[in-house]
């Protein structure tokens, strides 16, 4: 007797209880986690979007997958134009990204990739505007001395301390806390994996 074929199991190809959490809300618990190791050092001239893009690829393939998995990776960079902005290194760097984006606009890129189990990556690319109101310098001192920042793309959680300098959002916030729920509902569903 036929039935419906089985679901592949999900493995989300990251550490981020932010990811983890953005899941549940869909109602997606992955069967494991896996931290792929991956060198996240941008191209010399990469651009933010195809630098997310690699990233997310890069991380789902290089997860072992079993032939009944299906990977989910992603990565997500905050940009002021062509520059992109990694994870400070210390609160000297992450106090130069706040002064950056004070009082301007700036883009959050994701980059999602999904690796069903043809093996085939499939890869989207969610962007967010983002603006910062100008921050007093009592305001990036408050936000450093939180520690906050610290280990996040561009140096702030919108999720947390960060989202009261937020003046103007365009787009997707769940993709600039870490995973754009929009996009990643779409892989998950072309690589034949239900939601809940």
């Amino acid at each position: 007797m036929s039935g419906a074929a089985t679901p592949p199991a999900l493995v989300l190809a990251s550490t981020s209880p932010r990811r983890l959490e953005l899941l549940a809300r869909i109602g997606l618990t992955p069967s494991r986690i896996a931290a792929p190791e991956i060198d996240e050092t941008p191209l010399k001239g990469e651009l933010p979007r195809a630098y997310v893009a690699r990233l997310a690829q890069s991380k789902a393939l290089a997860v072992d997958r079993a032939a009944e998995e299906a990977v989910l990776a992603g990565d997500t960079t905050v940009a002021v134009g062509r520059r992109i902005l990694e994870k400070p290194t210390d609160e000297a760097d992450l106090r130069r990204m706040l002064l950056l984006l004070s009082g301007r606009r700036h883009h959050v890129y994701s980059g999602v990739c999904v690796v069903g189990i043809d093996g085939r990556p499939r890869v989207r690319v969610a962007d967010t505007i983002v603006a910062f109101k100008r921050l007093s310098a009592a305001e990036i001192d408050w936000y450093v001395e939180s520690g906050e920042g610290m280990g996040k793309a561009g140096g702030y959680a919108i999720q947390g301390r960060a989202e009261i300098f937020v003046r103007f959002l365009s787009g997707s916030h769940s993709n600039v806390v870490g995973l754009p729920l929009l996009e990643t509902r779409g892989l998950l569903s072309s690589a034949g994996i239900p939601l809940g």
